[in-house]
């Protein structure tokens, strides 16, 4: 099959394109799916051209082809890059990738030596201090004019302080480093935004700062906890060993460089979604109400595979020759699995456009397709939106978005920067 070239219409490559509002972009996503083989795109933009002026790709679009695609890592390869369309330096791999951006044998050492600090105690201590930051949250709004009627800005109280919160006491950052955390994160993640990052400064240089001032962060904690050891989490990086081997400083901040901006800012998204889709469909909201605790796993599931925080992850065909949704491939090409297609894939979901806090089975690819990059993180996204939203309807069951959320001009995060909200009917 040759390349199927771009649907009239429909070009995954413009910043338009993720400009509009989200029924056409799923309607677009509809008509790939419906469009046999993977569609070709050019680079995205004229940056990307400039430091790899081979950055085209294929859309991979449909549930079944990302399943397959994340399921063989033999043939579709991470290692070249899984968050970026253009091969990026390797120092860009390191600081924004970590594990996410390898292959086995290398990515199978640091997932095992990662998850042997992830204890029974650590994650009795991490479930303890999600509910302890979740009240602590909601409190706020208690004593905030929120409270008698004031509209507030949802992501900057709310969904924004819990994982931010309970990512810097996991990992032992001082409370008045949360700031600088959330500073760099939203520029890791926000490059294309100009609320982020200003135009017609030097992207390389700004997202390479902000990695790296995270990583200096931890590098130093790293030092202090091997003098020092304590509870938290760099302790246990540091300490943790599989088979004589152990996380040297430099990985241990690429993890929570990775920690910090995917658990933040995916986990921050997934919140601010479900308040717009609850707002949207009083009926779930009554239903989730009805019965929360027994209900809560389900409905965690569906806003996760509503919201898709992460839109793609991309992989390159390590092989000489592959196959992928009835397309040939060959070594090199680049795919991006576009998860919020997936999520949305008629095949794989009755009434994939409802949202539905009773869908059950919801085979949905928010935390990432079968395989090894699974994403690690996934019972703690679940825990804080439980947990959050628990608190939060508990005491004000009729907060709502009051506004139009503002979005993050991004292809790769389907991200709201503001959304305005009311504790009042």
């Amino acid at each position: 099959m040759t390349d199927i070239p771009n649907i009239a219409g429909i070009d995954l490559s413009a910043d338009a394109f993720w400009a509009q509002p989200l029924e056409g972009r799923y309607d677009a996503f509809r008509r790939l799916r419906a469009t046999p083989g993977l569609t070709y795109y050019d680079a995205p933009d004229p940056r990307s051209a400039m430091i790899d002026p081979s950055a085209s790709y294929y859309a991979v679009v449909r549930h079944a082809d990302i399943k397959a695609a994340s399921a063989n890592p033999e043939a579709f390869s991470s290692a070249a890059g899984a968050t970026s369309i253009p091969d990026l330096p390797p120092e860009f791999l390191e600081f924004f990738g970590s594990m996410i951006n390898m292959d086995a044998p290398r990515h199978v050492r640091l997932r095992r030596i990662v998850s042997q600090a992830f204890t029974p105690r650590m994650m009795s201590r991490i479930e303890a201090d999600v509910a302890d930051v979740a009240r602590t949250v909601v409190s706020r709004l208690a004593e905030s004019p929120a409270a008698d009627g004031a509209e507030f800005d949802f992501v900057s109280e709310v969904a924004a302080p819990l994982p931010l919160t309970v990512i810097c006491n996991l990992m032992g950052v001082p409370e008045s480093e949360a700031d600088r955390v959330f500073r760099c994160s939203n520029v890791i993640l926000g490059a294309g935004d100009a609320e982020y990052v200003p135009e017609g400064g030097d992207l390389g240089a700004v997202l390479l700062a902000a990695g790296a001032e995270l990583a200096e962060l931890v590098s130093e904690l790293c030092r202090q906890r091997r003098e020092s050891p304590t509870g938290d989490l760099v302790t246990a990086l540091a300490a943790a060993e599989v088979e004589g081997e152990r996380l040297t400083d430099a990985e241990i901040a690429s993890f929570f460089v990775l920690l910090s901006v995917a658990g933040n800012e995916t986990t921050r998204n997934a919140l601010s979604h479900a308040l717009v889709a609850l707002t949207e469909h009083q009926d779930q909201r009554a239903f989730w109400l009805s019965d929360f605790e027994a209900l809560s796993p389900i409905a965690v599931e569906e806003i996760v595979r509503w919201s898709s925080p992460v839109i793609w992850m991309r992989r390159t065909v390590l092989t000489e020759t592959a196959e992928l949704g009835g397309q040939h491939l060959k070594q090199g090409d680049r795919l991006l699995l576009y998860y919020a297609s997936g999520n949305r894939d008629e095949t794989a979901f009755d009434d994939p456009e409802a949202f539905d806090l009773r869908r059950t089975p919801n085979p949905h690819l928010g935390f990432g397709g079968a395989g090894p990059h699974y994403c690690l993180g996934a019972h703690l996204a679940r825990r804080e939106i439980t947990v959050l939203y628990r608190e939060l309807l508990q005491r004000f069951p009729a907060v709502r978005a009051s506004g139009e959320p503002v979005r993050l001009a991004s292809s790769f995060v389907n991200g709201i920067k503001h959304l305005p909200a009311s504790l009042r009917d």
